[in-house]
């Protein structure tokens, strides 16, 4: 059969030209021969394809070395090239008879005869040389169900080129997803790895090759989560899978600030760079149902980047109802850190100037403050001063982080000529403990992590929070391995231009204007009552609630009762007398209760029993006993243990059996696995249902450990020693058996009150 390779290139040789003898070719010819054979492939191959690569490389050596030999195969070279380049190009099948594999031969490109025993030696050479995609081309046909070449050994013992010929498209999968990660095409690597993957669990083969898969994809991930998210929202199912991938990341990692083991190789900072870059690529919808979850974790950060989402989602859709969530939010976050620049802002939106200069004043960026008040001059506030800052911090700060407002125009004037807005600010109500408590963040452990986020002081005027701060190392490079980096676009806050001008100032008249919410009106009547004016002739900014003092009723102005003439207290001398009173019937009670003791003991006959009598049913115990829980009742709440992790581990084992057995009971698989690995088993239950083969299983288990996720109660890892022996039935016939003795590492998820079994690594 024609396989597309060259003696040439089997040796790692350039093509000599035809006659000229190239000085010291025979010494090059010796040592290239020498080092073929000494690269052994991977020892997961049988001695059959280790032979068949040996034997090509020995056979081109032989040609080459022999001057005669060699003269003969350069002249059939060329006179090949030149009858393929001329041949049909529909042509779909080989002087071997195998179909689907010399159609894919290059015109082009030279090719060589070999014995079917020597295909997978060919394959071998071509997945060394790098031929990664044409691997794949000649081989899975190979392995196709209608190809009865390799069931009646054609190409030599099916049970072993079997698996030599599923090792090496493996092989060429990991390759080749490795190969589209370099180029930047990071779902294509993806989809590559997952297809090398799923085609060794089907087959249960070489579970090393499938864990290199596995480590492959875990640090893929942030790659594919980028590359996803910058697609255009038409293409919402992309997206989504890549949402879905940054949910499992946070889930693994217990929240952005998290320190759990995702498997990515990102530290806590390069996953806040991570975030950080991807933020461009979510609409500001997105952001807030990402942070405003992850806030209620805790987390700091997800706090103030949930902010930032409400506050821009609020202004550019006039819902001020948004911008009061992230108010009360910053309510919090503002306990810890220095955010009332943002709290000054969100008052200002919503109205509340008199909180936001209160907000102003315990600010410590000098740098923004002079800003304010040199926009303010000639005004008896720093109202025009504070909001230039405010547009030009929604223009310039906020909306370039949200890719649906990276190009809208902030305009206060708009928004708060805006009806809608209008009418939410003259019924907003006051803040109440409970509304604020709704947003609240759990205060965090003694010593929390607060990477980007200022150190809190025990002042109340802290430090500025100026930036999230993320390194900026410009734009991923790609490199399998290494951390995504980031745009050079950080969270900033107080960075603004010494001076800023504006058509739209805030002291113009109109529905623009703006007046204090919180203040009581100036034309209140000399009387002093504290009653309101007529609010309805006032911009709409400044239709507020007055506030009127509660005056304390007379009756509780003093701690202390009303006396007596004399100086008594009338209600001490009422006390004391019931208390006498009290003790005196007592008294009189006792006495009563043992006069009649002493008249019953006067008829009683027979012996008395002294001290407490007991009363025990036979058919009761004395004392209850509560029964102990089992292993499944215990696993549904508390933490894992031992037994619970074998039994697990046994209910796999036995739905595996069923589902992959004679009976092929693939709807037992929910109860015990669930994605990813589930659809790869449900998957490959259902083909040997079609396809009319299974397995028999005998598993042991011979140690098991296991530990809790630190920051999920509902995951845990379980390493176990398990020993499998399995045996493959097609058409009821016994084709094949394997005997593996094995380290596996399990990741359970508690879901619905029960362990579940999520995914699984071979171990060295």
């Amino acid at each position: 059969m024609l396989v597309p390779l060259d003696y040439y290139r089997i040796l790692g040789l350039p093509i000599q030209v035809p006659g000229v003898e190239t000085p010291g070719y025979a010494e090059q010819l010796k040592q290239a021969h020498r080092d073929r054979k000494e690269q052994l492939p991977r020892r997961e191959y049988s001695e059959v394809a280790t032979s068949a690569r040996r034997q090509l490389i020995d056979e081109a050596y032989t040609v080459l070395s022999d001057p005669e030999e060699r003269q003969k195969y350069d002249a059939s070279f060329l006179a090949k090239a030149y009858e393929l380049e001329s041949a049909p190009a529909d042509s779909s099948k080989g002087r071997g008879g195998l179909e689907s594999s010399d159609s894919y031969l290059d015109p082009n490109t030279p090719s060589i005869d070999v014995p079917s025993e020597g295909f997978i030696g060919s394959l071998l050479i071509l997945q060394e040389l790098g031929e990664y995609e044409l691997v794949l081309k000649l081989g899975l046909p190979v392995l196709s169900g209608s190809n009865i070449s390799l069931k009646n050994g054609r190409f030599g013992d099916p049970k072993l080129v079997e698996a030599d010929i599923i090792l090496t498209l493996a092989l060429a999968c990991l390759e080749l997803g490795r190969e589209q990660w370099q180029g930047g095409k990071y779902e294509n690597a993806a989809i590559s790895l997952e297809n090398g993957q799923e085609m060794l669990l089907r087959e249960g083969l070489f579970p090393a090759v499938r864990g290199e898969m596995q480590a492959d994809l875990y640090k893929l991930r942030p790659y594919r989560i980028l590359e996803l998210l910058a697609l255009p929202e038409t293409r919402g199912k992309e997206r989504q899978r890549g949402l879905q991938l940054l949910q499992d990341m946070l889930q693994e990692r217990g929240g952005i600030d998290g320190t759990g083991d995702d498997r990515s190789g990102l530290s806590v900072d390069d996953f806040l760079r991570f975030i950080q870059q991807l933020r461009s690529h979510l609409t500001a919808a997105e952001q807030q149902e990402l942070f405003e979850a992850e806030a209620r974790r805790p987390s700091a950060v997800a706090t103030y980047l949930a902010v930032y989402a409400l506050v821009a989602r609020g202004f550019a859709a006039r819902q001020p109802a948004l911008i009061r969530r992230g108010q009360m939010l910053l309510t919090h976050l503002g306990r810890r850190q220095d955010v009332h620049l943002e709290q000054s802002v969100c008052s200002l939106l919503l109205g509340q100037t008199e909180d936001a200069a209160q907000s102003l004043e315990l600010t410590q960026e000098q740098e923004t403050l002079t800003f304010i008040r040199e926009n303010s001059r000639n005004s008896p506030d720093l109202l025009p001063g504070l909001c230039l800052y405010a547009e030009r911090w929604l223009q310039s700060e906020v909306f370039p982080h949200f890719r649906d407002l990276a190009t809208a125009q902030a305009s206060l004037k708009d928004y708060f000529a805006d009806e809608q807005v209008q009418a939410y600010l003259e019924a907003l109500p006051e803040t109440t403990a409970d509304e604020v408590n709704e947003w609240m963040v759990v205060p965090p452990p003694p010593n929390p992590v607060t990477i980007g986020l200022p150190q809190p002081t025990p002042r109340r005027d802290t430090a500025f929070m100026t930036t999230l701060r993320l390194d900026s190392n410009g734009a991923s490079n790609g490199t399998p391995g290494k951390n995504p980096s980031l745009s050079s676009s950080a969270v900033s806050l107080a960075t603004l231009p010494t001076a800023i001008r504006t058509s739209s100032s805030p002291d113009t008249a109109g529905p623009g204007r703006i007046r204090d919410r919180s203040r009581p009106s100036e034309d209140r009547s000399a009387s002093g009552n504290g009653k309101r004016d007529d609010r309805s002739k006032l911009p709409v900014a400044a239709r507020v609630r007055g506030l009127e003092p509660i005056e304390t009723p007379p009756s509780r102005r003093s701690g202390v009762g009303r006396t007596g003439a004399k100086g008594k207290n009338p209600k001490l001398e009422r006390l004391i007398l019931l208390g006498v009173g009290g003790l005196l019937g007592l008294l009189l009670l006792w006495l009563l209760i043992n006069s009649l003791r002493w008249m019953a003991g006067l008829f009683q006959t027979g012996p008395s029993l002294r001290g407490e009598q007991l009363s025990i049913q036979l058919d009761q115990s004395a004392i209850p006993i509560a029964t102990q829980p089992t292993p499944e009742e215990l696993g549904a709440t508390g933490p894992i243990n031992q037994a619970i992790a074998q039994g697990v581990l046994q209910k796999w084992f036995t739905i595996k059996s069923e589902a992959l057995g004679s009976t092929h009971k693939v709807e037992k698989l929910p109860e015990i696995l669930m994605d990813p690995a589930l659809s790869l088993w449900q998957r490959r239950a259902e083909a040997a249902r079609q396809e009319n083969w299974y397995w028999e299983y005998d598993h042991s288990i011979k140690e098991t450990g296991f530990e809790m996720s630190p920051t999920d109660p509902n995951r845990a890892t379980i390493e176990a020693q398990v020993s499998e022996t399995a045996r493959l039935f097609e058409n009821g016939q016994l084709s094949n058996t394997r005997d593996d003795n094995l380290r596996v590492q399990y990741q359970f998820v508690r879901q619905d009150g029960q362990w579940r079994i999520r995914d699984w690594v071979i171990l060295p």
